[in-house]
């Protein structure tokens, strides 16, 4: 049956449509005002700040690091031949015996050895030098750090050039004071110490260059070894030369002479190298 609509019938079921869609609109506006006053999430983007050029340490510059592997491997090369010379290292430091036992073994060729050993001490007396210096003059540490393998290969050439000073300072008063034997076997205990040295203060040197921040200790263990050494061979001169009460007397000036003299001139002329290299 048809149903009849009237206009009079559609217009309460508009007003019933408008009182919904009227509260649906008030609500959302209500939900941008709340979205509105609720605090959001910032970004904050940090000032620039200027960069800062890269600062080189021995440990990131190549030819430096090359330096040192040379003298490392030089020694892991010659150590199957000259394995007995370090096997006898206590006997040359200490021993001033001067007949030799016939059991003992000396006839291995130590050049090749010798000469990689002191290579490596003078190297890392090279790398050691070059962070002592950053510490006590601190106004050379830009300069350091630009010419990383310039001043450790300076440092390096001047820790040859002071062994081999030594070496003949040492000759020669061996042969002035002492007979033939003596001086061979003061000559035995000054290369044996050296030689040591450098594979002792191998171990402070990585540590170093790993922890620079612990610069300072670092640096008095190695200064602490490097006087044991010389302590060691003075003492093996002493038991050498020692005679009577009179030659205290020359000891005492040789250790001035020798000894202490020599460390404030080569203090000087690594101040004078690093100023030349600024």
């Amino acid at each position: 049956m048809p149903v009849n609509i009237h206009p009079t019938d559609s217009a309460p079921h508009a007003d019933s449509v408008a009182q919904h869609v009227v509260p649906v609109q008030a609500d959302t506006a209500a939900l941008k005002a709340t979205a509105d006053t609720t605090a959001r999430p910032v970004i904050e983007v940090p000032e620039p700040v200027q960069a800062q050029p890269f600062a080189r340490s021995p440990l990131h510059d190549t030819p430096s690091m090359a330096l040192l592997l040379t003298g490392v491997l030089a020694v892991t090369l010659c150590y199957h031949t000259g394995y007995k010379y370090i096997e006898n290292f206590f006997h040359y430091m200490f021993s001033t015996r001067r007949r030799e036992n016939l059991f003992e073994d000396h006839t291995v060729n130590e050049t090749s050895i010798l000469a990689a050993l002191i290579a490596n001490n003078c190297i890392v007396e090279g790398f050691i030098v070059y962070f002592a210096v950053q510490l006590l003059w601190p106004g050379f540490a830009d300069s350091l750090k630009s010419q990383v393998f310039t001043h450790i290969a300076a440092f390096s050439g001047m820790a040859v050039g002071f062994y081999l000073i030594q070496w003949l300072v040492y000759k020669v008063m061996g042969y002035t004071f002492t007979d033939q034997t003596g001086s061979r076997l003061w000559i035995d205990g000054f290369k044996s110490s050296q030689s040591l040295l450098g594979l002792v203060l191998l171990p402070v040197l990585v540590l170093l260059m790993l922890y620079p921040a612990h610069g300072k200790v670092l640096l008095a263990v190695a200064a602490a070894l490097y006087f044991s050494a010389r302590l060691i061979f003075i003492f093996k001169g002493f038991r050498i030369f020692y005679s009577n009460l009179s030659s205290i007397l020359y000891f005492l000036l040789y250790l001035c002479a020798v000894e202490i003299v020599p460390l404030v001139i080569m203090t000087s002329v690594t101040y004078w190298i690093c100023g030349i290299l600024l």
